[in-house]
């Protein structure tokens, strides 16, 4: 998503700049945005290094989880289908459980070791579109029986090798993707990667995730389409009419007197308010038995007690661990297609660095920070896959909102939300609660959760010059084939037939990758027909995301490794080769990315844009 002055509501970070809007400009005194911006940062309340009290970072962590609970919730619910687990509730909350508790370790990692931002980490749905392609081949289709809920047997044998030999395929094709993404972060090559990718490139790839994501949406809302349009409904009335709308709570200030303060509830939690309410209303239209009980009746999958005993039979304890569903497969076809997810994932995030850095009063991140927050994802992905998430992880857009509103920006916030992640993934209950949701409501959410993934890829066209006949030809062409050539090759699945079963298997993942497809051409046709850096874009998309490498001492305390671990390194010569190391001293460019020190740090790049924002409104 792209911070602008004028917020579109869809867009987290907008929303939490909409009380900023008239602290820009001051007509009486002539300020410039650059100093009003210097006192918005220093109205915050908690900086990055402040510790807050505890139950202060106990409530803020909580907050920052309820913000991606739609974004990791529904992941585990989208990937069912193609594991063949529409009618196994209980493996969904086993699957709901795991994303949770590897998400929390995934973000105290970040956290500590990675770019050292107060950013959370949660599933993407960049990884999303390859599984889900991977799982459509003829090797990965679910059976037909099951389909069936009466002919599916969730605690046979043949029903779990069904779902766990797809969930193995997709863990090792993860695991082995995100090794692209622990070298580039660690070796640096992430600046090399960003020159070649603009948003022609980026503007297909992220729109035609949400795109293709269609016929899911379609087919949970369409199981019940009023709940359905009701949770719509309430989605858009709360993050679109409501948002600006703040509602008082109680707090208790440093003075030691309770205040009222106003939060924006509706702007931070409007997919999980909506969510709640169609979930309640269906909770009591199926006590009074006003939704058919017939299964052969439209609207029976909107009852909450289809799945009621999951609930009681769910562990209280749970453990995940690596390998649960047993020693992970390779396929081939399947690791091509997540690096491709892996590519749109790094550039997501370095745009999060960015606008995490801004709203939390921290200097620009320096080069070493971000090639160890890329380094610390791509490690995380590769545990996300060994847990068997089916997804991997990255830098969420969601908390950043969060971060504008609260006005705290300490970190110690995030590590209190990845230990209560943590908490959630541990008890099993509180997975099973959140996998009875029920279809339509699911789908409802989806309705406008694919619409924004959609608009907020195509808005990074803003960069570029959109009267040029080039661009243009450019994303429409990459837009179309991205909708035509899966959707061809989904319908006609044996058409592909060179001889060789990898190579037909590798094609048939890729060509109904409508990520992959619009990307390949996009990337394609930017960089080979003829066309200024000024009208491609490229200009305006580097000054969004300049990668000022001030090491002032303010960097330095933000940036640097923790415990000791700094000091350390900065003993040995060897170190300044590594370059997702602290500089050893604020001079100018040495090995570790440091540069000369700029002035005013903070406020020298405009706003940064991000790629896949308001996933979760």
């Amino acid at each position: 998503m792209a911070p602008e002055k004028e917020s579109n509501g869809l867009d987290n970070l907008a929303l939490a700049l909409a009380g900023r809007v008239c602290d820009l400009q001051d007509p009486k005194h002539g300020e410039e945005v650059d100093s009003s911006m210097d006192d918005e940062h220093s109205k915050l309340v908690y900086g990055v290094t402040d510790v807050p009290p505890w139950y202060l970072c106990v409530l803020l962590g909580i907050q920052h989880c309820l913000t991606a609970f739609g974004g990791i919730i529904a992941i585990p619910l989208i990937l069912s289908e193609g594991l063949c687990l529409q009618h196994d509730v209980l493996t969904q909350s086993h699957l709901i459980s795991t994303i949770f508790f590897v998400s929390g370790i995934c973000t105290l990692l970040q956290v500590t070791f990675g770019i050292r931002l107060p950013i959370l980490q949660g599933g993407t749905f960049t990884l999303l579109a390859p599984c889900m392609a991977m799982l459509s081949t003829p090797e990965w289709t679910c059976p037909a029986w099951t389909k069936n809920a009466t002919l599916v047997n969730t605690s046979s044998s043949e029903f779990i090798e069904v779902w766990q030999s797809r969930m193995r395929a997709v863990q090792g094709s993860i695991m082995v993707g995100s090794l692209l993404q622990v070298v580039v972060g660690f070796s640096g090559l992430i600046g090399i990667f960003m020159r070649f990718i603009g948003p022609l490139t980026i503007a297909p790839t992220i729109s035609l995730i949400g795109l293709s994501l269609f016929d899911s949406a379609g087919t949970s809302a369409g199981n019940h389409w009023g709940i359905a349009s009701l949770t719509t409904a309430l989605i858009i009335i709360f993050s679109q009419y409501l948002r600006h709308i703040p509602v008082s709570f109680p707090t208790y200030g440093k003075d030691k007197k309770l205040r009222t303060r106003r939060v924006y509830v509706f702007q931070i939690l409007p997919v999980l308010l909506g969510i709640g309410l169609s979930w309640l209303l269906c909770y009591v239209l199926s006590t009074f038995n006003v939704l058919p009980s017939d299964p052969g009746q439209y609207g029976y999958l909107a009852r909450t007690d289809l799945k009621g005993d999951v609930v009681s039979k769910a562990p209280w304890i749970l453990f995940p661990y690596p390998g649960q569903w047993g020693m992970p497969t390779v396929s081939l076809a399947g690791v091509v297609g997540i690096l491709a997810g892996v590519i749109s994932s790094m550039i997501e995030s370095v745009g999060d660095y960015h606008a995490c850095a801004k709203l939390s009063g921290a200097p620009p991140p320096p080069k070493h920070a971000i090639n160890r927050g890329i380094g610390i994802e791509g490690l995380g992905c590769l545990l996300a896959g060994a847990w068997g998430t089916g997804n991997g992880t990255t830098s969420y857009s969601e908390n950043v909102g969060a971060l504008g509103i609260t006005k705290v920006g300490s970190r110690m916030v995030i590590v209190a939300g990845g230990i209560f992640m943590i908490a959630i993934g541990v008890f099993g209950k509180m997975g099973a609660i959140f996998a009875t949701i029920p279809s339509p409501v699911i789908g409802g959410m989806f309705m406008v959760m694919f619409g924004v993934i959609s608009a907020a890829g195509i808005s990074t066209l803003q960069y570029t010059d959109l009267n040029s006949s080039r661009n243009i030809f450019v994303f429409g062409f990459s837009m179309f084939s991205g909708l035509v050539i899966p959707n061809w090759i989904l319908k006609n699945p044996r058409a592909i037939s060179t001889g060789v079963t990898e190579l037909d298997q590798l094609l048939q993942v890729l060509l109904t990758t409508s990520m992959f497809v619009g990307g390949f051409f996009g990337f394609l046709l930017d960089n080979t027909v003829p066309g200024t850096k000024q009208e491609r874009g490229i200009l305006a998309w580097n000054n969004a995301h300049e990668d000022s490498t001030s090491n002032t001492p303010d960097s330095e305390e933000v940036y640097s490794l923790p415990f000791g671990l700094s000091s350390y390194f900065s003993s040995s010569s060897w170190i300044r080769y590594l370059p997702f190391c602290p500089p050893a001293a604020p001079k100018s460019s040495d090995g570790c990315g440091a540069n000369a020190t700029s002035e005013e740090p903070t406020l020298r790049h405009p706003e940064p844009s991000h790629v896949i924002n308001g996933v979760d409104l």
